[in-house]
């Protein structure tokens, strides 16, 4: 299982590829910020109250550990961590009915692997690829494309694709509660990441208007890109050769690199977030390290240090060890989705 993990996300996803601001707005100072019932969709508990209490000691001025609003920054991990990552990445769902799509131009797929397995939906098969299957679907569905017409395509199979299991559509799963932690901390000034290791062009084709959070702080995987000018028009053309890989030690790379400042806060759910959240507990301002611990089979699904996908082993002694929050999904969460409800 973990050789099946690794051959998944690092064949796939390391192939595929502030909060929005009011220019009227002034920054928010925490005095006076007025949140009447904060994270609702949380369990009263330990969980909860290390949050708020996290976010009163930064936010409020004469604190000891007061931090100033221009060094608030939240960094999220996004599969497993905002929304679901379950029974795989939904990026690879994309690329998938992205191959079904082009097949009409292709018919020598109907009998050349790994197509012909992605076309009679056999994921066993297409497993049976290996590395160099993988990444020839990635690079077929994601690059040779200009960069509107690519964004132009996750929008569209964002509106007619469902979730297998929940038959909901995919930006319709996410956690609710962590909207909502979203939400608190850009209310208390705090400026909102996503570090991620999908693809950076397919998360900002939605997260934006999923989570409130702007393109422009959106790090993720990437491939590489050229730019064209013909016949007057200027575009972005996507290649299939991979640029960056934002996963384990590259999101701390990817963080100094876009954001040029180490967080204060940081949340993932899996060992592909450690560092991350080690580079987050080295800041000399006080911090936060979130783990979501999936542990809820019958609302979402629950896994850990065996999981193919969003394996947590590594980064769940460490969280144990160095005491950082970990969520309990089934305990401390009074809703997982929206549509639950």
């Amino acid at each position: 299982m973990k050789n099946y993990r690794i051959l998944l996300f690092l064949s796939v996803f390391t192939f595929i590829f502030s909060c929005k601001e009011d220019k009227k707005a002034t920054p928010i100072e925490p005095e006076t910020v007025v949140v009447s019932r904060p994270l609702p969709s949380w369990n009263e508990g330990k969980t909860k109250n290390d949050i708020l209490a996290f976010v009163k000691n930064v936010t409020t001025e004469g604190s000891s550990g007061f931090v100033p609003v221009e060094n608030r920054i939240a960094t999220f991990d996004n599969d497993g961590t905002l929304w679901s990552e379950q029974p795989a990445y939904f990026q690879l769902f994309f690329a998938l009915d992205k191959i079904k799509l082009m097949a009409e131009d292709h018919p020598e797929w109907k009998s050349t692997e790994p197509f012909k397995s992605v076309l009679a939906d056999d994921m066993e098969g297409i497993m049976k690829s290996g590395e160099k299957g993988l990444v020839q679907l990635m690079m077929t569905s994601h690059a040779n494309t200009t960069a509107e017409e690519f964004e132009e395509s996750v929008k569209n199979w964002m509106k007619t694709a469902k979730h297998p299991r929940f038959n909901q559509p995919y930006n319709t799963v996410v956690y609710q509660p962590m909207q909502e932690l979203l939400d608190y901390l850009k209310a208390h000034g705090f400026k909102n990441f996503i570090v991620s290791g999908g693809g950076i062009d397919f998360m900002r084709a939605w997260a934006p208007e999923t989570y409130g959070i702007p393109s422009n702080q959106i790090i993720g995987s990437s491939i590489n890109a050229k730019f064209d000018y013909t016949d007057g028009n200027a575009s972005i053309i996507k290649m299939p050769e991979l640029d960056f890989n934002d996963d384990k030690a590259g999101k701390p790379v990817g963080i100094y690199q876009h954001i040029g400042k180490k967080p204060i806060f940081a949340a993932g759910n899996s060992d592909g977030d450690l560092q991350m959240l080690q580079y987050t507990d080295s800041n000399t301002y006080p911090s936060f390290q979130l783990y979501v611990h999936h542990t809820d089979a019958e609302r979402e699904w629950a896994y850990d240090r065996e999981s193919h996908i969003g394996q947590f082993n590594i980064g769940l002694d460490e969280a144990i060890a160095k005491g950082w929050t970990l969520v309990d999904m089934k305990n401390d969460w009074k809703t997982i989705f929206s549509f639950q409800e």
